[in-house]
């Protein structure tokens, strides 16, 4: 019997009965295999290519055997330059997947790249966002580069979400307003994550993928039940009649809710969340911008509410207005105003000056631009600093360790939340004892700062 193994982090995951809704494609995947085929799901929460490889990898190695398929299901989450547990640059990012192929061909196994899968993201016109900033590309240069098998994964999903559009794709994902499971009485807003239909669908794209992949023995792939699954139903928020009428009818609920997030004028991302309570007795709240209805969501028991937008907020400032529904009365509304960012500008470094000699551990300073919340410190492509930004925009980091003498290109990132500026590059020339010197040799029988340390760069952890 062949194995088909299962790499990855929480989208491929299998789950157990406690975690319903939730659902990983990894479970499902044998629904659309060959009776010959011995699926076995590795994916493990929390893991990027760089935990997985310290962590997991050398258990699976003892485990396949010749012949064995490993897919490598990774990407979701090492884009996140705003998170430094979490982020490899593209560089790193390919490394690894080189690592992993080459590991497992020594095993005698057959690894299979997998592009990450697509969130539950539109833009205003209905269309998916790509949220995985250009590293399923990155997955796709490394299978080219390295003669590897891969499904583009990215691309499957993607297509399924725009044939499901905006009103029906969530139907497929871990989004519930409250009410809708008892398993999240507040409902839950997760974009990343299916339901038991969405982790069958995908599972169905990825056996697609495989059945599509040269060379791959007869038998592996069970053509005939890769058939789509039913397509959700169009959401609730989209199924009320009429909702304008709420605008001019007078209202018979005294109150109005209570927005609690955002608050006024706060800045916010694309996809920017509300949150508040509702009057007692209502049931459901809709939302408008300049008479335009938008959507809507369930209250909880307890009258609280949580909604997001179908598709992401266009970049400006929004007023949204809220009413809450109890039966066929409305409320007074409610009205709340945010802007939206979708681009931040470069920071700017002022320490040390361009061209300037630096001592061994240099200290960075500058100024960022409107929204900025860190800068973030790269060299050669690896995440060695961050720094916070204070009121004014101003910002500063001391690096822990000291430098080698020489020349170097530091870049210099702002972040809000998942965006991230372009960035800006400063020439760091260091002063300092060359490695050759005596002073240096002469302590050659002491270790250097390695794995163990707390600070950046941070080598895998075993």
């Amino acid at each position: 019997m062949r194995k088909i193994c299962v790499i990855g982090n929480s989208v491929a995951a299998s789950r157990t009965a406690e975690e319903e809704p939730l659902a990983g494609w990894g479970q499902y995947l044998k629904e659309f295999l060959g009776p010959d085929c011995d699926v076995r799901n590795y994916a493990r929460d929390a893991l990027t290519l760089r935990g997985y490889y310290t962590q997991k990898l050398a258990s699976l190695l003892t485990l396949v055997d010749h012949g064995d398929l490993v897919l490598i299901a990774f990407g979701q989450v090492e884009q996140r330059l705003n998170q430094p547990n979490l982020y490899h640059g593209p560089r790193e990012y390919k490394e690894y997947l080189r690592l992993y192929v080459e590991t497992l061909r020594a095993e005698g196994a057959v690894p299979v790249l997998v592009t990450p899968a697509a969130r539950c993201v539109f833009d205003v016109s209905g269309n998916p966002v790509d949220t995985h900033d250009g590293y399923p590309q990155l997955t796709l240069e490394a299978a080219a580069e390295l003669g590897c098998p891969v499904i583009d994964m990215t691309a499957s999903t993607t297509q399924l979400l725009a044939e499901l559009g905006p009103m029906r794709a969530r139907g497929h994902f871990r989004w519930l307003d409250p009410g809708e499971h008892p398993a999240h009485p507040q409902g839950i807003i997760d974009a990343t994550h299916y339901n038991h239909a969405g982790a069958r669908e995908a599972a169905r794209l990825v056996a697609s993928g495989l059945a599509g992949l040269p060379g791959l023995p007869p038998g592996v792939v069970d053509i005939p039940r890769l058939m789509p699954g039913p397509m959700p139903p169009v959401q609730t928020e989209f199924t009320v009649q009429q909702p304008q009428l709420a605008l001019t009818a007078q209202p018979e609920v005294a109150v109005a809710p209570t927005v609690t997030s955002p608050i006024l004028g706060e800045l916010g991302g694309a996809g920017r969340k509300l949150t508040g309570t509702a009057p007692e007795g209502a049931e459901y709240m809709i939302f408008f911008e300049e008479g335009e209805y938008l959507g809507g969501t369930r209250t909880a028991e307890d009258g609280t509410w949580q909604w997001r937008r179908a598709v992401q907020w266009p970049a400006g400032r929004h007023k949204v207005t809220a009413i809450a529904l109890a039966g066929n009365a409305v409320s007074m509304a409610a009205e709340t105003e945010f802007e939206v960012l979708d681009r931040l500008e470069a920071p700017e470094p002022i320490g040390p000056r361009g061209g300037a000699w630096s001592g061994p551990r240099p200290r960075f300073s500058g100024k960022a631009g409107r929204g900025v919340q860190k800068v973030m410190v790269l060299e050669q492509g690896r995440l060695i600093a961050e720094a916070p930004v204070a009121d004014d925009g101003s910002w500063r980091v001391t690096h822990a360790h000291d430098w080698r003498p020489g020349t170097y290109t530091v870049e210099f990132v702002g972040v809000f939340s998942a965006i991230h500026s372009p960035p800006a590059r400063l020439e760091l020339k260091v002063h300092g004892v060359p490695e050759d010197s005596w002073l240096h040799t002469s302590m050659s029988s002491r270790l250097p700062c390695g794995p163990g340390c707390k600070h950046y760069p941070a080598l895998p952890a075993w």
